[in-house]
């Protein structure tokens, strides 16, 4: 009896330490990270309304803004696709390849800049780049106001959007539009952000085992917040630089930005957000698999040779990042008129 009576107490202190380890570790990571939120937030200086969200969704959807007529917001970061076009770099204005890879358009606004340098402080400043950028839609913002007023229906939609505006058609207000539509591209729920709001259950014994090396080898050092990333500006390569088809020697990231030599090779942190659904990965988009991403990161960033069972283990932790999609219905779009410029198909030469 006194045997059963010890197995029993044994029992109920190992089950006593297990659910104290359980809760430091949602402790910790409470201290460290935050959960999505099931609304989307307010863009400080642009409020957003049903008017502006709409336009802003068939802005985003209009091949028309670039000068082919061919490529949209949406051609690369794709809604149905996580955000992302599921291409090394993406391909714009007459089959040109960008420099660097399109980051998720999803939890965009939770970023602290836009780009992979940084160069552009809130998703209204990033949405006029791609317009005018000559490798991507090749327009200008004189093109573009051209282009919408050309369509009555565009300007009874920019005069609903911005009812106090005498001139509401601007390149300004296309942004602004665009801005508060990608604000409400965010995916609440993920497995992670119940655990973070206080479910035990809803991760899984590796899924916990990789949230806990995560933090303990230095992930979260760079990739933490609400969207486990993107608020801050780090080297690629701390401790050990990965080889040049990773980190192309000609792309100095954020340097170009800033000028100064400590910007060299840094780059804002990657949000990690539904990572597991946006390969390729890195600035340079030359690595697919995301359990080979982690060791990437772990040699160069942190000098850790993660083991086969670590790699694997933190890969399953950032699965539970996955969240809720949003459903984004694709917009019938203004019809053209004979004022509407047409579409030009030749790369401009500086």
């Amino acid at each position: 009896m006194i045997r059963n009576i010890l197995v029993s107490l044994t029992l109920v202190l190992a089950g006593a330490t297990l659910a104290a380890g359980a809760d430091d570790l949602m402790q910790r990571a409470q201290g460290q990270f935050k959960p999505i939120p099931q609304d989307p937030p307010a863009i400080e200086g642009n409020p957003a309304t049903p008017e502006k969200i709409d336009l802003g969704r068939m802005l985003y959807f209009d091949p028309r803004l670039s000068e082919s007529h061919l490529i949209s917001c949406q051609t690369c970061h794709n809604v149905g696709l996580a955000g992302v076009d599921l291409q090394a770099t993406s391909v714009g204005h007459g089959w040109q390849k960008g420099p660097r890879n399109a980051p998720t358009v999803y939890n965009a606004v939770f970023n602290v800049a836009q780009f992979w340098d940084g160069r552009a402080k809130d998703l209204a400043e990033q949405a006029k780049g791609p317009v005018q950028a000559n490798v991507e839609m090749n327009s200008t913002p004189e093109l573009a106001v051209k282009t919408l007023k050309s369509m009555p229906d565009y300007e009874k939609a920019f005069a609903a959007a911005f009812p106090d505006q005498k001139e509401p058609v601007t390149f300004d207000n296309m942004a602004r539009a665009i801005e508060v539509f990608e604000a409400t591209l965010i995916t609440p729920n993920a497995p992670f952000d119940k655990f973070l709001r206080g479910d035990p259950e809803a991760l899984s014994a590796q899924e916990k085992q990789g949230l806990s090396l995560f933090m303990d080898k230095g992930c979260a050092g760079c990739h933490s917040g609400i969207n486990i990333g993107g608020q801050g500006y780090f080297p690629f390569g701390v401790v050990e630089k990965p080889g040049a088809e990773i980190l192309p020697p000609e792309d100095k990231g954020r340097f170009a930005v800033t000028k100064t030599a400590s910007d060299e090779y840094v780059f804002r942190s990657p949000p990690l957000r539904n990572i597991d659904l946006t390969p390729p990965y890195f600035h340079s988009g030359q690595v697919w698999d995301l359990k080979a991403a982690v060791e990437v990161m772990g040699s160069s960033q942190l000098g850790a040779a993660l083991t086969d069972q670590e790699a694997g283990d933190i890969k399953a932790f950032l699965v539970s990042l996955n969240g809720d999609l949003p459903e984004v219905v694709h917009p019938l779009l203004p019809g053209r008129t004979s004022g509407t410029p047409q579409p030009v198909l030749a790369i401009k030469r500086p």
